[in-house]
């Protein structure tokens, strides 16, 4: 397993820039010619959350720090990882948070796509108290193309099931 762990994060190391030109290259597509290809950069799901791609503006830390912008990173692999339990929880809590000040987060990985949609749904879920299928199908709603895999749906189901028992593990 470890192995499989191993080569999955080296293909997403090696994948990172020609899978973010794609991803540029679509959100660049005119929409109005070809809508069914053409994918906007961001999409706002609720007044709390913006669920879209990677920031390219280049900003230090210190930089986002001035304008007052707070940052929560949530490493997990491209293409083949999953959020943890434990990250899932941190992000909600975060979002959560800044939703009760009024603040608006912006959730995103590399495409916006799948991992930050899987901790969207995981708000979503704590938040209404949907299911995890309920929380996904509200995000496709409005952001059409997020690819939620199986790995990342067992994850929801099980941050769901912990959220109706009472348990964060």
């Amino acid at each position: 397993m470890a192995v499989a762990e191993a080569l999955g994060a080296a293909a997403a190391r090696l994948l990172f820039y020609p899978t973010l030109l794609y991803t540029v290259a679509r959100a660049r597509l005119p929409g109005s010619r070809w809508p069914w290809v053409h994918r906007p950069w961001f999409h706002r799901i609720d007044g709390a959350v913006l669920l879209g791609a990677l920031p390219l503006r280049g900003r230090s830390r210190t930089e986002w720090e001035a304008m007052g912008v707070e940052q929560l990173r949530l490493s997990t692999v491209d293409l083949t990882g999953v959020p943890t339990l434990e990250n899932l929880h941190k992000g909600v809590e975060f979002i959560l948070k800044h939703r009760a000040c009024g603040n608006s987060v912006y959730v995103h990985c590399k495409a916006g796509r799948s991992r930050s949609a899987t901790l969207v749904a995981a708000y979503l879920i704590q938040l209404h108290h949907w299911s995890p299928q309920e929380a996904i199908e509200a995000i496709a709603k409005i952001r059409p193309h997020i690819l939620i895999r199986h790995k990342q749906v067992q994850v929801l189901e099980t941050f769901h099931r912990n959220m109706i028992t009472g348990t964060t593990a």
